[in-house]
């Protein structure tokens, strides 16, 4: 991931050059602006809208209104929490708790070393598991508060997914 001051201005005007004759093309350059940063920094944001003579709060509305669009850092890690209602049911009020405590970040942030970005999601299609979290593409099931640390711990060692 780079930094928002060290951003890549060729990789823009490259994405610009690929999308300009297109019409109705600012999501496509909003993808692959995301792939190549991570995110989405401002001031490649900035960028583009000069670019494409619009106002920059244009292209905001359309990056804050389409959830795949991420306008912070995000860790190398996702965890997504189940808030389904068997989650609910079962508790995942608890891991969630137990996963704030850890990561020492709210719901919606991420980690200070970009280890982790923690979201809390509307399901993820695994009832009979419930509560569920998954990290990365990795699903944990039938989870328990204190079975949180140790697979946190699994990710920091570099032993989980994609390590």
């Amino acid at each position: 991931m780079k930094a928002e001051n060290d951003l890549n201005y060729a990789a823009i005007d490259n994405i610009y050059d690929t999308w300009k004759s297109q019409k109705g093309a600012l999501i496509p350059m909003l993808q692959e602006m995301q792939e190549e940063f991570g995110y989405l920094p401002r001031t490649a944001l900035e960028y583009l809208a000069k670019k494409l003579h619009q106002p920059i709060s244009q292209i905001y509305g359309v990056c804050t209104f389409y959830s795949q669009f991420h306008l912070k850092p995000r860790g190398k890690h996702i965890i997504r929490v189940c808030q389904g209602t068997a989650c609910h049911v079962r508790g995942i009020a608890k891991i969630a708790t137990a996963l704030e405590e850890e990561l020492e970040v709210p719901v919606g942030d991420t980690t200070e070393d970009l280890l982790f970005t923690y979201e809390s999601v509307a399901c993820v299609g695994c009832c009979g598991l419930a509560p569920v979290m998954m990290i990365d593409d990795v699903t944990y099931g039938r989870l328990n508060a204190a079975a949180v640390p140790d697979i946190l711990k699994k990710y920091e060692g570099g032993e989980g997914n994609d390590s």
